[in-house]
């Protein structure tokens, strides 16, 4: 039988979103590790560990970064590398069987994510998201709350799209890119590209 403990690294916000909605699941919370935080510390009921101090069934357990900045989850990563990562959907979240979903990604409340969607590692789909059908999203992608995608729509490594934003079908969206929140997204976006408004525009782009 699969090992259903469950580490998470990060105690913030989005870390106790995630402990909440892990109740309703099979997984169960060993602990959570916090840098800035630990001792009498808890995140929800579950105690907060600094990264150096031993935490029960550290070798035995699946882990969560539970921290909402992309690249700052990428960092956490890529400094776990080799542990194993669990996956977490909220039993409310409605995902197709023909969905395929990375390690270490969550999938939070009321999301919806259709017929042969591909999502990639560590990502964040979250409360209210909708992906529909083809969609490919690259690994540590964060779909905000409300967000919209529909058919066959790619999003790049470690973008984030704004809470309320929509993309329309066929829309390619680059690596590291911002999508403000409520932006109408009608044309491909290249990497590296902040897009606001309806419809979309870009007003910045860094290089690579």
């Amino acid at each position: 039988m699969e090992n259903k403990d469950l580490i998470l690294y990060g105690a913030g916000g989005h870390a106790k979103v995630i402990a909440d909605m892990a109740k309703g699941t099979a997984w169960t919370i060993k602990g959570v590790i916090d840098t800035n935080k630990g001792g009498e510390h808890l995140l929800a009921k579950y105690p907060i560990y600094l990264k150096t101090e031993n935490l029960p069934l550290y070798g035995a357990s699946r882990w969560v970064v539970a921290i909402g900045s992309n690249a700052i989850r990428k960092k956490v990563v890529e400094e776990l590398r080799g542990k194993p990562f669990g996956i977490i959907q909220d039993k409310t979240a409605i995902v197709s069987e023909y969905v395929q979903i990375g390690e270490g990604t969550v999938i939070m409340p009321a999301a919806v994510i259709n017929v042969d969607a591909r999502i990639g590692k560590h990502c964040i789909i979250n409360t209210a998201a909708s992906i529909d059908h083809d969609c490919v999203l690259g690994d540590y992608v964060h779909i905000s709350p409300n967000a919209s995608l529909a058919g066959s729509v790619s999003v790049g490594e470690g973008t984030h799209v704004g809470i309320g934003a929509t993309v329309i079908q066929g829309i390619k969206i680059g690596r590291w890119c911002t999508i403000g929140a409520g932006a109408v997204i009608i044309r491909d976006v290249p990497d590296g590209c902040t897009v606001v408004g309806n419809p979309g525009k870009i007003i910045k782009q860094r290089n690579f």
